[in-house]
């Protein structure tokens, strides 16, 4: 069966146009221009004038909807993966906390189970994020001091041997064993990410080489200039801007990175570089209030209010409640960013990030057909997974 999308606005990576969109097997077929003759034998869905996007990609996600993805049941996989798709999420990677390695390992159970039977009106899974545990105490932000520790070899080939199924993994480079950790990860394809770090600039550009590639929620609990017996030492921030070869991604609320380091990161790293994330927990998506970071069992209370999640003494952050079409509009409305280009750091970059832009981030033919359709305002009103309906405004 074809389905047909028409009277759309087509974001692509280096245009938006009028045309329609043809879909096939799970798969895009073709994109026709305006005035193009339309296949007769196809389900129509009319764009009404909205733009067609790429599916949003959330590479950074601790759940949503009420629930988080260190519950350890698969309804929680399920709740999160329906409500990211309500804001056109067609692809999520799935974030861990730190925790104890049972936790850790009951999460592997449970992501692979919804992995195997995914939930038919949620968006898909592409792997698991590991933040954590190898974090710097003194950037540990909202995650759990009591497990926080350096890699060692024992543990951590333990930890790999019970799952294929990690995508990528965030940590401080500066650690002891981190850059030897790293090279293990990067056999292995796993993505291998600096986060939670008082990584000197130095210490960045050894970690680097080493096969970090990438930096977590760019700004959030990472070092930037610091005096130490009088000198200035450049951080992790100020690498990440130097080095071309570096991705970021920046949490896209408004708020962990405000307007004016909006301007600045897209500026100096720019739209294929830069990726958007919302490093959101369960609160996503729900009303504002007392809540819980982690799993249910062992988890943080916080507090939800001014559209952010905080530690409840209020001294930082604990996550964000964003949905992905929140960042792009963030990146569009406060950021001033072009309607294209922030579309590609939700969609085009990730995918590059993570290696699956074969497949995944843009309307091009031989792709897989994962589409959000939206209005001026970014106001989602279908999302489809391998060119099948997932969620559509009533």
């Amino acid at each position: 069966m074809k389905t047909l999308i028409k009277n759309g606005r087509i974001i692509t990576p280096d245009r938006i146009s009028e045309g329609a969109l043809v879909l096939e097997g799970g798969k895009i077929a073709g994109i026709l221009p305006l005035g193009a003759e339309l296949p007769s034998d196809a389900e129509v869905i009319d764009a009404e004038g909205n733009y067609v996007s790429p599916g949003f990609i959330d590479m950074h996600t601790h759940g949503a909807g009420g629930a988080d993805f260190m519950d350890g049941t698969l309804e929680a996989y399920r709740t999160a993966a329906r409500m990211h798709a309500r804001h056109g999420t067609t692809l999520l990677f799935p974030t861990t906390l730190t925790s104890t390695n049972e936790q850790l390992f009951e999460t592997f159970d449970i992501y692979h189970e919804a992995a195997s039977r995914p939930s038919p009106d949620g968006a898909a899974l592409g792997g698991l994020h590991l933040e954590g545990p190898y974090f710097a105490p003194s950037q540990k932000g909202a995650q759990d001091p009591r497990y926080l520790r350096n890699p060692e070899p024992k543990e951590y080939m333990e930890i790999l041997s019970r799952t294929d199924e990690i995508a990528r993994w965030s940590l401080a480079p500066e650690l002891p064993g981190a850059l030897e950790f790293a090279r293990v990860l990067r056999e292995r394809g796993i993505q291998v990410s600096m986060a939670h770090t008082d990584a000197t600039f130095e210490e960045a550009e050894a970690a680097f080489r080493a096969g970090f590639t990438h930096l977590t929620h760019f700004y959030s609990c990472m070092s930037t200039v610091t005096r130490r017996n009088a000198y200035r030492y450049a951080g992790v921030i100020e690498f990440g801007y130097y080095e071309d070869g570096v991705t970021a991604e920046i949490i896209g609320d408004g708020i962990h990175v405000p307007k004016s380091l909006i301007k600045l990161i897209y500026k100096l790293k720019g739209p294929k570089r830069l990726a958007l994330v919302t490093d959101s927990m369960r609160a996503a998506g729900m009303p504002e209030g007392p809540s819980i970071l982690g799993g249910l069992a062992d988890g943080q209370e916080v507090l939800v209010e001014d559209g952010v999640a905080k530690l409840m003494d209020r001294s930082a952050f604990a996550g964000s409640v964003a949905t992905d079409d929140r960042c792009v509009r963030t990146m569009v409305q406060i950021g001033e960013i072009p309607l294209r280009e922030a579309v590609r750091m939700m969609t085009l970059t990730p995918a590059e990030i993570m290696g699956v832009a074969s497949s995944k981030g843009s309307l091009e033919k031989g792709k897989d057909a994962d589409i959000a359709i939206f209005d001026e305002g970014i106001n989602v009103k279908r999302t489809m997974v391998a060119g099948r309906t997932v969620w559509a405004a009533r």
